[in-house]
C-alpha cells in the first residue's frame, strides 16, 4: 500500500509540474472522447507511437496513471530510471520473449491499473499504425480487459524549424470507444481484434 501511494505521488507531482506545461502550453494539447475512457475497471489502452513523448503526454491527458513498457536500459539512467519506474513503468528486452514482462503487465491489470501499449512496438515515421502486433490482444484475452484504442495526432512531427525557428505542432489525442477482448486466444482471433485495432486508431488520426 505505501509503495502503491508513493508511486501514485510521484505520478502526480511529475504530470503537473512537468508534463502539464508541455502538453498543455508548448503543444496546446487537446483531448477528444474523453467519455470513452472506462472509469470503474483497469483497461489496456493501445495507441500508434511517434514519439518518445507520447507516453507522459497520453498519461497525462487521459488522466490516469497508466504504466508503459519501456526499453530495459532507461532504467539503469540514474535520475530518469528512477522516474519513470515510480511512475509505473516496467522493462523490456526489445527483440526477446520476455516471460516476465508479461507477469508484471497482467499483475497490473489484476491490480486494477491500466496498461499501454505501443501496437506496433516501436516509433512510425509516419505516426500511423503500420505493422501492429498481437501481444495487445492475448493480454486483453489472458485478463479479460477492454482494450481502448487511442490516437496521438502529430506526434512524429512534434517540432519543425524554419529559419532556426522552432514551431511546435499541436497535439491532439482522440480516444474510440473500447473494444472487447477476443474470444480465443487463436491467431484469427487475436487477429481479427488486432486489425480492428489498427483500423480504428488509424480512422481517429484521420
Amino acid at each position: 500500500m505505501k509503495n502503491y501511494i508513493f508511486q501514485k505521488l510521484i505520478y502526480q507531482l511529475v504530470s503537473k509540474l512537468f508534463v502539464f506545461p508541455i502538453y498543455k502550453f508548448v503543444f496546446k494539447g487537446h483531448l477528444i472522447g474523453r467519455e470513452n475512457i472506462p472509469q470503474k475497471d483497469s483497461f489496456i489502452m493501445v495507441s500508434n507511437h511517434g514519439s518518445l513523448l507520447d507516453p507522459p503526454l497520453l498519461g497525462h491527458a487521459l488522466e490516469r496513471n497508466i504504466s508503459f513498457m519501456a526499453k530495459a536500459e532507461l532504467f539503469k539512467i540514474p535520475v530518469l530510471g528512477f522516474i519513470i519506474k515510480a511512475c509505473g513503468a516496467y522493462p523490456v528486452k526489445r527483440g526477446i520473449a520476455d516471460k516476465n514482462t508479461i507477469k508484471i503487465a497482467c499483475e497490473k491489470l489484476i491490480n486494477n491499473n491500466s496498461i499501454g501499449i505501443f501496437i506496433d512496438g516501436t516509433r512510425q515515421k509516419n505516426g500511423r499504425v503500420n505493422r501492429p502486433k498481437q501481444g495487445a490482444a492475448l493480454l486483453a484475452f489472458k485478463n479479460q480487459k477492454l482494450l481502448l484504442p487511442v490516437a496521438i495526432v502529430n506526434s512524429n512531427k512534434l517540432i519543425k524549424f524554419k529559419f532556426c525557428i522552432p514551431f511546435f505542432s499541436k497535439i491532439i489525442i482522440k480516444v474510440g470507444k473500447p473494444i472487447k477482448p477476443p474470444q480465443s486466444s487463436s491467431k484469427d482471433h487475436l487477429n481479427i481484434v488486432t486489425m480492428n485495432l489498427q483500423d480504428n486508431i488509424n480512422n481517429l488520426i484521420g
